[in-house]
């Protein structure tokens, strides 16, 4: 008893070390008028403290189940034995890479989990959903900081991406999902690369990366822009949390077999009937990446299929090719979508603040569609785009512009909107996320496209001299 006394009380002194540095080290001022500055909630401000209560009510939905109920579901109760697994030493994987896998992240992930997990699961829930909740905060506020609009948004246009965004919000609280924790991670990066702090973003994407892979799609992106620094500090902080960190806990050996392992069984394996794990859900309707939603397209599959029951085959392809040709399509799209960004990325000369948020949110939309599984949380990432966008239809100067992005940005949401339980499962098999990403992409590239006249606009001419 004693003992266990002692862990929640070291639990509680962490907690508090930890948001003492968040609170002083991250945010410079709590309210400023300045745009671009970020700030902590304020109890003065009524939508921040309403912010806190849905934090409050979105936390007691994964804690209350644990306490009063028969335990939270969905992967929390897969967190804490992974974590347990480290503690114990046991493996994260089977010995055979074809087997199915119950943890499908790197070991690294597992090794982060294990520091919570010691002290029990409620104080590992407590402090997943505080994660949840603290990136949710620094999402709103880097996406404002970096929408390059050269404005402070007022309170409301400040909340309307989280409003737009909670049904994504709630799924990371509700599954335990890190992908909301990743897009703060991945914001705070671009964010450091702003203010010069190279190695300090690629050591932020290189920890994205190695959580869940999918967001070292970011690194072509940096070789692209020539940003030197953060691309050496991406690969080799990767290669230190993937074997270095590991090590000592692990052992060297354990985690490269285990390493060799998840990689063979992960990313390694690609048939007809799937890539990775979970080969039910791959072709299934529960992904709308490009690659599910292409095959489905072009080849007899059947989505309508997933892991929780049998149920009536259904397909939806237009055209009927084999797996390599359907490859080949897939291939060809992603490079469609890879040299259209390309080609509206504006050369180094003509960058500015507004056109470096507009081409950092097609990325965004890029690397969501562009993993090989992405489910219906993984369009969380939307928020910086809807945050870019936004700020166009609130501050552009052309009358226009305006009305064209906000009726684009309702596009955007109404085909997001299908995805809610009452519409047919069939509008997800087809696509409605990714057709809503695309339109947001295509916005955004509007807006690259066709800058304000700087002689004519205040702002423009703001954002244009401030620019590097």
């Amino acid at each position: 008893m004693i003992f266990s006394e002692n862990r929640f009380a070291l639990f509680r002194i962490m907690l508090y070390l930890y948001f003492a540095q968040v609170d002083r080290a991250v945010i410079p001022t709590e309210f400023s008028g300045k745009p671009g500055v970020l700030r902590t909630p304020s109890l003065r401000a009524p939508l921040d403290v309403l912010y806190l209560l849905c934090c409050v009510a979105l936390t007691a939905d994964v804690l209350v189940p644990e306490i009063f109920g028969n335990g939270k579901t969905k992967d929390y109760a897969l967190w804490y034995w992974a974590g347990q697994q480290v503690l114990h030493g046991g493996d994260l994987y089977p010995n055979d890479p074809a087997a199915q896998f119950a943890f499908l992240y790197p070991p690294l992930p597992a090794i982060l989990l294990a520091i919570p997990s010691w002290f029990g699961k409620i104080p590992l829930y407590i402090v997943l959903s505080i994660l949840n909740a603290v990136a949710w905060w620094y999402t709103a506020q880097f996406s404002h900081a970096m929408s390059g609009s050269g404005r402070r948004p007022g309170p409301w246009l400040e909340a309307l991406p989280g409003f737009v965004t909670i049904s994504f919000v709630f799924d990371m609280f509700d599954l335990g999902q890190p992908n909301l924790v990743l897009l703060a991670m991945m914001l705070y990066g671009f964010w450091s690369l702003q203010h010069q702090r190279c190695w300090l973003g690629g050591f932020m994407f290189a920890l994205a990366t190695v959580i869940k892979v999918f967001p070292v799609a970011v690194l072509p992106y940096l070789i692209w822009r020539r940003q030197w620094p953060a691309v050496v500090s991406m690969i080799a902080f990767t290669g230190i949390l993937l074997f270095v960190v590991p090590a000592p806990i692990r052992g060297f050996q354990h985690n490269v077999t285990e390493l060799k392992t998840w990689y063979q069984g992960m990313v390694g394996s690609s048939s007809e009937k799937g890539f990775g794990q979970r080969e039910e859900q791959n072709w299934s309707w529960v992904n709308q990446s490009v690659i599910a939603v292409t095959h489905r397209l072009v080849r007899p599959i059947n989505w309508n299929q997933d892991d929780s029951a049998k149920k009536p085959s259904r397909t939806m392809n237009v055209i009927n090719v084999d797996y390599k040709a359907a490859n080949w399509i897939v291939l060809a799209v992603s490079a469609t979508f890879g040299l259209g960004f390309l080609a509206v990325m504006p050369p180094q000369r003509r960058r500015t603040e507004r056109s470096d948020a507009d081409e950092l949110g097609i990325l965004f939309c890029l690397m969501t569609v562009a993993s090989p599984l992405a489910r219906q949380y993984y369009f969380m990432w939307l928020f910086f785009p809807m945050t870019v966008l936004l700020h166009r239809a609130a501050f552009d100067d052309r009358p226009g512009v305006r009305l064209g992005t906000w009726i684009a940005l309702a596009v955007a949401g109404i085909l997001m909107l299908l995805s809610l339980p009452l519409f047919p499962l069939v509008l997800q098999a087809w696509g409605n996320n990714l057709a809503a990403t695309a339109i947001l992409g295509v916005a955004l590239a509007w807006h690259i496209r066709h800058p304000p006249d700087a002689s004519g606009s205040k702002a423009a001419a703001a954002l244009k001299a401030a620019a590097p």
